[in-house]
């Protein structure tokens, strides 16, 4: 690592910044945490960063073993980018700050990109830390082009990509209004009344659904 790209500091946040601080990095991160992915997905998905940049910020997490390349089935000179055990260990720490970030995102969609995958990461980082419902059920989002859900069991919720039989409820909308009731700005009621969202199921299971992504608080759900 060249020296002007350290902090020379003795220190765990210092360097864990040394390795993901740059322009982009945790932007990378963000993308393979969604799942592997090719230099041309990357690129596409990242508007703004040039290819040398993006091959240079890619480079400094494939050296010290946050990112992997692996090769494409069927593709013999593919290359597919992907987290390492030691990449994953991430997931938290960048849900965690998707979720404090969330209050400042304010209106940077009106000239901003927004992807339906993202919200996959903002119904991971609306659950993070929260405690799920004592009854073992699942909810689906169908958001945009993308289906994933949270399903819980045994008072443990998990999100995953992908349907689920007989969820007990299910949440239509797009990322833009997704991601802005994720961020406090829209209620589900008035983003319901959009017509942008609805939700289909049973009331009961709505509500622990709302109460466990921090839509509604207990105290909301008993009054």
């Amino acid at each position: 690592m060249a020296d002007k790209r350290a902090y020379r500091q003795f220190c765990g946040l210092a360097a864990a910044l040394d390795l993901i601080g740059e322009r982009w990095t945790l932007l990378i991160v963000r993308e393979l945490l969604l799942g592997p992915a090719r230099f041309n997905e990357l690129s596409e998905n990242l508007p703004g960063v040039g290819p040398n940049l993006l091959s240079a910020r890619l480079q400094s997490l494939v050296a010290p073993g946050v990112v992997e390349v692996a090769p494409v089935p069927g593709d013999a000179r593919g290359k597919l980018y992907q987290l390492t055990p030691v990449g994953e260990g991430l997931r938290d720490p960048v849900l965690g700050l998707a979720r404090w970030g969330m209050p400042f995102l304010g209106n940077t969609s009106e000239n901003g990109t927004v992807r339906d995958a993202w919200g996959f990461l903002a119904v991971q980082a609306m659950v993070h830390d929260h405690p799920a419902p004592d009854v073992d059920e699942s909810y689906e989002f169908r958001v945009g082009g993308e289906v994933f859900h949270i399903a819980v069991s045994g008072r443990t919720a998990t999100a995953g990509r992908g349907s689920v039989k007989s969820p007990a409820i299910v949440v239509t909308t797009d990322a833009d209004i997704f991601i802005r009731v994720g961020a406090g700005m829209l209620s589900p009621f008035e983003a319901a009344i959009t017509g942008r969202l609805t939700i289909e199921g049973d009331p009961a299971a709505i509500q622990r659904c709302t109460q466990l992504m921090g839509l509604i608080t207990p105290a909301d759900a008993l009054g």
